[in-house]
């Protein structure tokens, strides 16, 4: 009962913080398609979109485990409380990373991508993460 109990809840915050950084991305995404105004933004997003899916997977298996509480009530009943972060000018590097060995994009695109992460990385370090 014990780890079955702690598997769920580590099983739960993976999935929650996936969706948080799957949001997260989502708007950088969008964002970046609107700023550049391309003729071929489909195209691009595209692209970037998978550039993120990469990205977000890789990321994702670099958690860290901010706390684990582990509670056992009279009839035997677990629960588990667990806390994962991932900071978000981190996830930004990644992304960046990605993004200069993708072959998937054009050297402008590369550059366009890169500095739109650079401002997403600044703002992220500004304290909103």
């Amino acid at each position: 009962m014990d780890n079955i109990a702690t598997s769920k809840a580590e099983l739960e915050a993976r999935q929650r913080l996936a969706q948080q950084v799957n949001t997260t991305i989502q708007v950088v995404s969008d964002n970046y398609v609107q700023d550049v105004g391309v003729a071929s933004a489909t195209d691009v997003m595209d692209r970037f979109e998978s550039l993120v899916r990469e990205v977000t997977n890789t990321t994702l298996a670099d958690l860290r485990m901010l706390g684990r509480e582990k509670y056992v009530d009279e009839a035997g009943t677990y629960t588990v409380f667990v806390a994962y972060e991932i900071k978000k000018a981190a996830m930004y590097r990644m992304l960046k990373k990605q993004n200069r060995i993708s072959s998937k994009l054009s050297a402008d695109e590369k550059d366009q991508i890169d500095a739109y992460l650079d401002q997403a990385i600044r703002d992220a370090e500004g304290g909103d993460e």
